[in-house]
């Protein structure tokens, strides 16, 4: 008897502890308390149409988000800004998902956010919830338990430069370019693309690239770190195979090994030190003793 409720005693602890888990990283960054006015931001930026986010989600867990707004460069309506919030809300369900790749239609990555929204929510409370409206889905995409990638084929400008930082990766097309354009519109970033860049690139190279404005090129993002690597196809079906290549080279393994993997470090970034190390053994705790660990054992690859 009390063997067997000692064990259902466990089995409800992990779950409570990996119900915790999920329900942390859709946790929003700013609420009503912040002046955030999630429900009236939508309304107006539905006023804004055109252009779409496309996401196909594949049998191998890979995920395909395209920007799909090639006429300006796949840069962001106000449609495109809440499509991509259910987009990371679909995402954040789908359980069988290991990987997301990011990209733009029409062999270019997102010039930011279109003229027409910026011009129309120029004062500086609609300004202010956009922010957050923006900060809080970029920061759900980061927290997904997939490993992202974005795929920079043209240009990456102003928000399409800040949304590459919200992936854990970034692959290059030749003659791509990453830039933070925020200066010559006389403003900074508002989306948490500062914050993500300094993570990425550390302090002094980000108040370069930002005061600056400077076009990161493929070379230049290889040596700051910010890119992985250089594709050799600039072609838009070439270079998504070789993202799809590269990034299955981290996803061969079950979905549960790596969504647990990518939350350990998301957890190690994000937490203070001993909240992270307790998530990490709370995290352990879903994957020891399951099918993948019980397969491997009975393989024993640890030590070929």
């Amino acid at each position: 008897f009390f063997p067997e409720m000692a064990g259902c005693l466990w089995k409800n602890l992990l779950q409570a502890a990996k119900e915790r888990i999920i329900q942390q990283q859709r946790v929003s960054l700013y609420n009503s308390a912040h002046g955030y006015q999630e429900e009236l931001m939508k309304k107006k930026l539905q006023q804004f149409g055109g252009g779409s986010i496309n996401l196909s989600k594949e049998e191998d867990g890979i995920g395909i988000l395209t920007l799909n707004n090639p006429r300006l460069m796949n840069a962001f309506t106000g449609n495109m800004m809440i499509e991509l919030q259910e987009k990371v809300t679909e995402l954040e369900n789908w359980k069988d998902g290991k990987g997301l790749i990011i990209c733009g239609a029409g062999n270019t990555f997102c010039s930011g956010s279109d003229l027409n929204v910026v011009k129309a929510i120029s004062n500086s409370e609609d300004g202010m919830n956009m922010c957050m409206f923006m900060q809080n889905t970029l920061t759900r995409l980061v927290r997904l338990p997939l490993i992202s990638v974005a795929l920079i084929q043209g240009k990456a400008l102003g928000g399409g430069a800040e949304l590459t930082t919200a992936c854990d990766f970034r692959l290059m097309a030749p003659g791509s370019e990453i830039r933070f354009v925020h200066k010559q519109m006389g403003l900074v970033p508002g989306w948490g693309g500062a914050t993500r860049l300094v993570q990425l690139v550390g302090s002094r190279a980000a108040l370069r690239l930002l005061s600056g404005a400077l076009s990161v090129d493929p070379d230049r993002a290889l040596c700051l770190g910010l890119s992985e690597e250089t594709l050799v196809s600039a072609d838009e079906t070439g270079s998504l195979q070789e993202a799809r290549a590269w990034l299955s080279l981290y996803t061969d393994a079950p979905a549960s090994v790596i969504r647990a993997m990518k939350r350990v470090v998301t957890a190690g970034k994000e937490l203070p030190l001993e909240t992270a190390l307790r998530t990490e053994k709370d995290i352990f705790g879903t994957v020891w003793g399951g099918p993948a660990n019980l397969q491997a054992l009975l393989r024993r690859t640890k030590h070929r």
